[in-house]
């Protein structure tokens, strides 16, 4: 278990990280979100013991960051932003370096390598070097470092950043994965990371928490939350819609000509606009219902972001 406890981390004057607290349990994989220089780098570099503290406290399984820094990092992988190596090693032998570094016994050492190697899907770029391996592989190596210890808590910073779609399906099913037994959290301004992978969703700005719940209460507070949206292939009388049971108002784009229709307490209303398409015989093209638009609710809770020249 994770425990955060009124965390305050201070550069100067600038108070980066402010009375920050959460509690993270086994099984959760968390999505730790906030915009550029909300303080989610900060706050991972002070969950691994990278970063002192300026107050507040950080105890894991009942030890305390500060005071017990060494077992604390036992427990923990963790993967910076960037996925930083050593260019000039080859897979094997950065993997070998931080086994080394990691105090793993020698016997055990190509064990825990090969176990590493085959979770992370790194056998065919064993023997070649960092600096030339795709991004995608390179992100790879660093989530194989963080785990070749098996720690108990995997903290991964912007693991999927700058991958293309492929390299990130690729990393998020590793992370789902990984996540049946251990504490995940990823720390990330991308919103599609949190549906894609965690089941709790902690949000910062300024430094300080501004959500903690689920993906769906997140989604729930998006007024698009079981809306329903149509497109016609071509103008058409569409007012009856507003007569209906529970639409409380709808939203037309006449150049797209999609219409979303907004439901009364963000009720179901699925059966009630596919009906009514059917009886009027609306020229619709497609229809779906809508899941609640992150980017929406994401801008709301983090507003008062200052946007440019924070430290993240």
């Amino acid at each position: 278990m994770i425990l955060v406890e009124n965390l305050t981390r201070k550069f100067g004057h600038h108070t980066a990280v402010n009375n920050l607290s959460f509690e993270i349990k086994s099984g959760d994989i968390v999505g730790f979100l906030g915009p550029n220089g909300a303080g989610k780098s900060t706050t991972m570099k002070m969950l691994t013991g990278f970063l002192p503290i300026s107050s507040g406290s950080i105890s894991i399984d009942g030890l305390d960051v500060d005071k017990n820094a060494i077992k604390v990092k036992h427990k923990i992988g963790y993967l910076p932003e960037g996925a930083p190596a050593y260019p000039d090693m080859t897979v094997y032998q950065f993997l070998h370096f931080i086994a080394a570094a990691r105090k793993i016994p020698r016997k055990e050492r190509a064990l825990a390598i090969d176990s590493v190697v085959e979770k992370v899907a790194l056998a065919s770029v064993l023997n070649k070097s960092i600096e030339n391996l795709s991004k995608g592989f390179k992100r790879r190596v660093g989530i194989a470092q963080a785990l070749i210890h098996d720690p108990d808590i995997l903290i991964l910073d912007e693991p999927t950043d700058g991958l293309d779609p492929n390299q990130k399906h690729q990393v998020r099913k590793l992370i789902s994965a990984l996540a049946e037994t251990k504490i995940v959290i990823v720390s990330t301004h991308i919103l599609e990371e949190v549906t894609a992978v965690c089941n709790r969703v902690i949000i910062i700005a300024d430094g300080e928490k501004r959500f903690d719940d689920t993906p769906l209460a997140l989604q729930q507070r998006s007024k698009y939350h079981n809306a329903m949206t149509i497109k016609l292939s071509y103008m058409a009388d569409i007012s009856g819609l507003l007569e209906l049971p529970g639409v409380a108002d709808l939203k037309h784009d006449k150049d797209t000509k999609r219409v979303t229709i907004f439901s009364e307490e963000q009720q179901d209303i699925t059966a009630i606009i596919q009906d009514y398409v059917h009886k009027q015989n609306l020229p619709v093209d497609l229809i779906f219902p809508e899941q609640g638009r992150l980017d929406d609710v994401f801008r709301e809770i983090t507003r008062s972001q200052v946007a440019e020249g924070e430290v993240s």
